[in-house]
């Protein structure tokens, strides 16, 4: 029973691995998530005064709806501030008996969680939601764009760190842009929207919060997710902000 179970996991890695994140040729689809800036808050649950500030100007965030594709030019400067200074809860971010992931990824530095089609998504920390994907507008073939994803969600955690889930089936009912989020909320539900070749899984990646819009590459990820999501799914507490803070500057936000 063990060694089916094992192929079987395999055989999902290896479609997977062919297939997120790995496409060439077809027209490319224009649509963007949209972005908050760090700083906003939902109006019903305002940050504590420990909470993270993102150090640069406020600035006017976007009022297009989700599926719009924003104007602005991103920035290659970061727009948050990565510290270690408040202890934060960590949350595995998928809420199920059965998951598995993987140490290794298509491309970049990511990781793939194989759950259920429907299983619960969750907050991974506590922060604020910065970017959210209610369309699949991807088009099967297309080259590597922003809306692999399909249906997606990001937040900011209070340690500074973004954290990115994709590929959902359906984004949580009062899940937007802006709304501050506790660790182990629900965000949504695993699916297999985007380029997930049809297999039910989260998609997860962490990076810093870099450019205001459009910069998919990093956020798909830039670290490998693997040990913080072990560490996390026997409820201990590894911490991804000093590996993401050595990223980031060795890398100034290019990926």
């Amino acid at each position: 029973m063990q060694l089916l179970r094992t192929l079987s996991g395999l055989t999902v890695l290896a479609v997977c691995l062919a297939g997120c994140g790995n496409n060439s040729g077809g027209v490319p689809v224009s649509a963007t998530p949209q972005f908050v800036e760090p700083s906003v808050t939902s109006e019903a649950a305002a940050p504590t005064p420990s909470s993270v500030v993102p150090s640069q100007p406020a600035a006017t965030s976007p009022s297009a709806s989700a599926s719009a594709t924003p104007s602005a030019t991103p920035s290659s400067t970061g727009s948050a501030t990565i510290t270690a200074s408040k202890k934060v809860k960590y949350v595995f971010p998928v809420k199920a008996s059965n998951v598995d992931w993987h140490t290794t990824h298509s491309k970049y530095k990511a990781t793939d969680i194989f759950a259920d089609c429907g299983e619960s998504v969750v907050a991974t920390t506590s922060g604020v939601v910065l970017e959210i994907s209610l369309k699949d507008v991807y088009v099967k073939g297309s080259p590597d764009g922003p809306n692999n994803g399909g249906l997606s969600v990001s937040l900011l955690g209070d340690d500074g760190v973004r954290y990115y889930g994709s590929h959902l089936s359906k984004v949580q009912s009062g899940i937007k842009k802006g709304v501050r989020v506790t660790a182990g909320q629900l965000l949504g539900k695993v699916g297999h929207t985007g380029n997930a070749n049809g297999v039910c899984h989260l998609h997860f990646g962490i990076s810093p919060p870099c450019a205001k819009v459009g910069d998919w590459k990093v956020r798909r990820g830039v670290v490998w997710p693997y040990s913080y999501l072990a560490s996390w799914r026997k409820g201990g507490s590894k911490s991804p902000v000093a590996e993401v803070a050595a990223w980031k500057r060795s890398h100034n936000c290019k990926a």
